[in-house]
């Protein structure tokens, strides 16, 4: 009895599915990814250990600057401007709208499971963000790059699978930074009393604030100001017609955070749409035999830097733990956001993306664009929110939360892959 059931789970194992690939090499297929970035994550927080020290603190800040401000942008450039044309751009059109639902239903999920916990006084907002918003970037840029130089990856070609999959995920980064930028920031606004009140001593609403308008007024302090100002509106002078236009949009770019907004991944996205969707600039920049291609070859050699750089940076961080903010959160908030960000986000995804795909919004055939969808919804929490929760004077709750999600993120994102590759072969 036992040899049978022996046998019959070795054929189970071993034996061909629908999709060509057996149980065991679906989960080498998902695990294989990420084990590499375990790999380069435990290397980048070796070099950063006390044993080694090479990549100490500041060395880790310039290595984020370069890897946002250049290698990023390189990547995205590159493969999202030989990738798309006008017709594949409207062909596209639900990545970012799938951005837009898995941010709304994160949070939604989010919203529940902070009603339920109830974190400590001024985290509701704070626990319904790091749910709800997930990296949509650079980890899915890391497990497709991954993924697809195996040469046993189901997608294919392993340059078409690279170049599909990272352009796909470069296409709606854009939306994800308006929605960091505009809701992030403003579901993090501080307090009256800042994070750092304690809850004992503070109630709901600051009477002496809230009856103080003035007092409001005069407190100038970046994170404290909304992000459309109430009784904002630019006061113009007798002064000429030309100078009143640039101050009202000196004034639009304040207040609509325009400068946070239009960053350099999001630049290079935008440039490389527009070249990509006008034929005579494309073949001029992106196709091989065209004169201006050494550009786009040179943004491709920097590009393929950006993965280990930003991985051994990633392990670097780890170093530090996961600091002061854990006993503010505390620990029943960190294990309810890990829980809803991991597993609870997932599986309402794969319900869109199944809906979505049954309604035919969504190319057919195209396994790589489901994929992305997919990834979408299951990635941990972003690092991009960490850094506006910085900007908004809890930087180190936000430091903490990231450090956990992305521990556990390790496991949970192997599972979902084999589950996902499944009902996609």
């Amino acid at each position: 009895m036992m040899d049978r059931v022996q046998r019959l789970l070795i054929e189970v194992l071993t034996e061909p599915q629908k999709g060509g690939q057996s149980v065991l090499g679906t989960i080498k297929i998902a695990v294989l990814p990420i084990a590499k970035v375990f790999t380069m994550c435990f290397l980048g927080f070796l070099m950063a250990s006390k044993f080694v020290n090479i990549l100490p603190s500041n060395g880790r800040k310039l290595l984020n600057g370069l890897v946002f401000s250049l290698l990023l942008p390189c990547l995205i450039f590159s493969q999202l401007g030989q990738a798309i044309t006008f017709e594949k751009m409207i062909e596209w059109w639900f990545i970012p709208v799938n951005v837009v639902i898995a941010s709304i239903t994160g949070s939604i999920i989010g919203f529940l499971v902070a009603s339920i916990v109830r974190p400590p006084y001024p985290y509701f907002k704070f626990t319904v963000v790091q749910i709800g918003i997930g990296n949509i970037g650079n980890v899915p840029l890391v497990l497709i790059a991954a993924l697809c130089r195996d040469k046993s990856n189901p997608f294919g070609d392993t340059d078409k699978c690279s170049q599909d999959g990272n352009a796909y995920i470069s296409f709606g980064q854009w939306v994800g930074a308006i929605i960091l930028y505009t809701y992030v920031f403003q579901m993090l606004a501080p307090p009256p009393g800042g994070y750092d009140a304690e809850d004992g001593n503070m109630s709901l609403k600051n009477p002496a604030r809230s009856s103080n308008p003035r007092a409001l007024s005069n407190d100038d302090s970046p994170e404290r100001l909304p992000l459309l100002a109430e009784e904002a509106t630019p006061v113009y002078s007798s002064s000429t017609k030309k100078e009143q236009i640039k101050v009202f949009f000196k004034y639009i770019y304040e207040k609509l955070k325009l400068k946070q907004i239009i960053q350099p991944p999001i630049i290079a996205s935008v440039v490389a749409i527009f070249i990509g969707c006008v034929p005579f600039l494309k073949k001029l920049i992106f196709t091989p035999d065209a004169p201006l291609y050494f550009f786009t070859d040179s943004c491709m050699i920097l590009g393929e830097a950006m993965i280990p750089c930003i991985l051994l940076a990633l392990g670097g961080n780890l170093v530090d733990g996961p600091g002061p903010g854990s006993s503010k959160v505390g620990a029943r908030t960190t294990a309810a956001i890990i829980f809803g960000r991991l597993c609870l986000v997932p599986p309402t995804g794969l319900g869109i993306v199944m809906l979505a795909d049954k309604l035919g919004f969504l190319p057919p055939g195209d396994k790589m664009f489901r994929f992305v969808l997919l990834l979408q919804h299951t990635m941990p929490t972003s690092v991009l929110a960490g850094a506006v929760a910085n900007l908004r004077g809890c930087g180190k709750e936000a430091a903490s939360v990231l450090f956990w999600v992305h521990i556990f993120a390790i496991f949970s994102m192997a599972g979902w892959i084999i589950l996902y590759l499944n009902i996609l072969f």
